[in-house]
């Protein structure tokens, strides 16, 4: 599992997907989200701008992120 670290209370799904390297642009993670193909907690979610706080969970292409608050 993958941990991405962020400064704010929350970060909007679309834009931890951008942090992370895995998509170059709102638009393509905006896309990849309503095809279904990113789940949140185990399931699948289809909100772009669904707010994730630390302990969260996302998986992409068989893989898990986290987010943690940076030290």
């Amino acid at each position: 599992m993958e941990t991405i670290q962020i400064t704010t209370e929350f970060i909007k799904l679309q834009d931890l997907m951008k942090l992370a390297d895995l998509v170059g642009s709102g638009g393509e993670a905006k896309v990849l989200i309503l095809d279904g193909q990113v789940s949140v907690g185990g399931e699948i979610c289809l909100q772009r701008g669904r707010k994730l706080r630390p302990g969260d969970v996302m998986t992409f292409r068989g893989r898990d992120y986290t987010v943690a608050y940076a030290d």
